[in-house]
């Protein structure tokens, strides 16, 4: 098995290990995050409905860096939260260590006044 294989594998099971604790509601969402080489993306489930409540990505983003870019996705996904008024969320990092861009956008939704 290739080198990126197993990378991929060893985030999945992080990925399960974390999603056997975490688990959203309408009230208190949960905020997953998946980052590609290129985007970082963010939804806000409603596990109990199987629902995407809310979604952001930086597809349009104008910024200079990545982490930049990651940072302006989660004051975005943010605002979005609060303008629904859901003052609380789980954050569900996707088996991607809490680091760099995951990290950027989890201090992104803590600008804009969401608690986790």
């Amino acid at each position: 098995m290739d080198k990126a294989k197993q990378k991929l594998l060893a985030r999945n099971r992080r990925h399960q290990r974390v999603r056997a604790r975490v688990s959203g509601t309408a009230t208190c969402p949960r905020v997953a995050v998946f980052r590609s080489l290129r985007y970082i993306y963010a939804q806000a489930i409603d596990d109990n409905a199987g629902k995407t409540l809310l979604a952001a990505s930086d597809h349009k983003t104008k910024a200079k860096s990545r982490v930049a870019s990651a940072q302006v996705v989660g004051v975005k996904l943010g605002e979005l939260i609060k303008a629904k008024g859901i003052e609380k969320i789980v954050f569900d990092r996707g088996g991607f260590r809490y680091h760099g861009r995951v990290k950027a956008l989890a201090d992104g939704l803590r600008s804009a006044g969401v608690q986790f």
